[in-house]
């Protein structure tokens, strides 16, 4: 049976109710941040921690369909001031970091540029547009300590083509001021800092510790495939993670899975083997 076309939401067909809602949800979100119970993570440090967690990287530069290779460019002054703000950023134990108020409201006048962000399910322009690349590497480094992710959102579809991903689809997180936040919460013993930084190609982050730990995660993608139905395409995976004790051989500890995704493409698949529903 063919689905009737989803109807536009109210917010989408007017534009000044979307607008209104989006402030409604900012000035709650403020509220909360005054009235919730949560110690937010406040403190800096210059000197990293002796030991590191995990570590990745990200390309700065990324041929995105056919999109406008100048919010490509804009995107990296954008994160140059994202990472001015995170780099260092202390967790002592029961602190919770909040990507969204340590960050603020990207603004022209903070010397934000027009990049590319996804609305609707759709790629657009916005000011601050590409920020979500450093959440992409803060929540990846995340699932591999043992900090618990206490919020994170991301994106229903999958816009564009993997060219080259490296990490496993729907892995990362979605930053939409301030209502769509990305927080951390430290429930362990141990202080952690975030490190983030870049080179002339790389959006480069890591975690580290206080004290070594004597175990590691691994995260890995399961049952991943296309799928097409009623001639839209769909994608769906597993993300798992295993915890690894470090010094008995790599003893499996315990495994579980994090995220179960399912999501429409917005392009026709090339070259991959899809199911039919």
């Amino acid at each position: 049976m063919r689905r009737m076309p989803q109807k536009k939401l109210l917010s989408q067909r007017h534009p000044a109710l979307y607008f209104i809602s989006i402030w409604e949800k900012r000035i709650r979100r403020r509220i909360k941040w005054i009235t919730d119970s949560k110690q937010y993570a406040e403190f800096y440090q210059q000197e990293k921690f002796p030991f590191r967690v995990k570590k990745h990287q990200s390309k700065l530069i990324k041929k995105l369909g056919e999109t406008d290779m100048r919010l490509q460019y804009n995107k990296v002054d954008n994160l140059k001031i994202v990472v001015s703000k995170i780099n260092g950023i202390i967790l002592h134990p029961g602190e919770t970091f909040s990507f969204c108020k340590i960050v603020g409201l990207p603004t022209k006048k903070k010397g934000y540029k027009e990049g590319m962000e996804l609305s609707f399910g759709k790629p657009r322009t916005g000011i601050g547009g590409g920020i979500c690349q450093a959440a992409n590497l803060l929540h990846w480094l995340a699932l591999h300590s043992p900090l618990e992710i206490t919020e994170r959102h991301h994106h229903s579809v999958d816009p564009f083509p993997d060219n080259g991903r490296v990490l496993p689809w729907a892995s990362g997180a979605a930053i939409f001021y301030n209502y769509h936040d990305f927080q951390l919460t430290n429930n362990t013993s141990w202080t952690f800092q975030i490190n983030l930084w870049l080179t002339d190609k790389l959006i480069e982050g890591e975690i580290r510790v206080s004290e070594e730990l004597d175990f590691a995660f691994h995260i890995v993608e399961e049952n991943h495939k296309f799928i097409k139905k009623d001639n839209q395409f769909f994608r769906s995976n597993e993300i798992w993670r295993k915890k690894i004790a470090k010094f008995r051989a790599g003893a499996l500890l315990e495994k579980e899975m994090i995220y179960k995704n399912y999501g429409k493409v917005l392009y026709v698949p090339q070259n991959v083997e899809f199911e039919e529903d």
